[in-house]
């Protein structure tokens, strides 16, 4: 049994989604029983903080995966990655990511490991007005990037006025344009969409 007060043996060790896992297990032929965790599991089964026979059941084929801050040369990929993931989420077409931004990314420690990156890719993109990736890299610093993800209501927002341009079919002024039909001022929508990176001509 876990000492008291110990953490959870869940709370140790994220389990991989199911269809992920299996996915992997097929492209490596093995059951689809995969766990990651950033945890020292062999001093928590020292220290009692996790049983033995689970550490034993998940420690069959070990794979340690660098930290972020140790395999720089995979920020770029992973930032191209992510800029497509979430301009596809959000109907949004991001053609440039800049040079100049890639290297400071590429410079920075990452504390938060590679959601850290996700995060602020994942803002960018929802904060970008044009089609070249607005990211915002501050001085780096010995703190963390404190870039918290994108609101819940600004993907929401961002979906319904998308929605309402391709049935005025871009129209954003006028008795039966979007301003009109969400309740709102033309100016005020505008500055909404220009905010949200929408572009009203991406709807002929």
């Amino acid at each position: 049994m876990p000492a008291r007060g110990a953490p959870r043996d869940e709370a140790a060790i994220d389990v991989v989604p199911e269809r992920e896992a299996r996915a992997a297990a097929e492209r490596l032929e093995l059951p689809p029983e995969v766990a990651a965790t950033h945890r020292d599991l062999p001093r928590m089964v020292k220290e009692n903080q996790l049983r033995s026979d689970l550490y034993y059941r998940l420690n069959v084929v070990p794979i340690r995966i660098p930290p972020l801050r140790e395999r720089p040369e995979d920020i770029p990929l992973l930032v191209r990655y992510f800029t497509q993931k979430y301009a596809r989420r959000m109907q949004k077409k991001i053609e440039t990511i800049p040079a100049s931004s890639l290297r400071k990314l590429a410079s920075w420690h990452w504390p938060g490991n590679v959601r850290e990156l996700e995060n602020l890719v994942e803002r960018a993109v929802v904060l970008s007005p044009t089609d070249r990736l607005a990211i915002s890299v501050p001085e780096l610093t010995d703190g963390s990037i404190n870039t918290p993800p994108a609101r819940a209501d600004d993907f929401e927002e961002h979906d319904r006025i998308v929605q309402i341009l391709k049935e005025t079919k871009g129209r954003v002024g006028g008795a039966d344009g979007a301003a009109a039909r969400m309740g709102l001022k033309r100016t005020t929508l505008l500055t909404r969409m220009k905010r949200l990176g929408i572009n009203p001509r991406n709807f002929p």
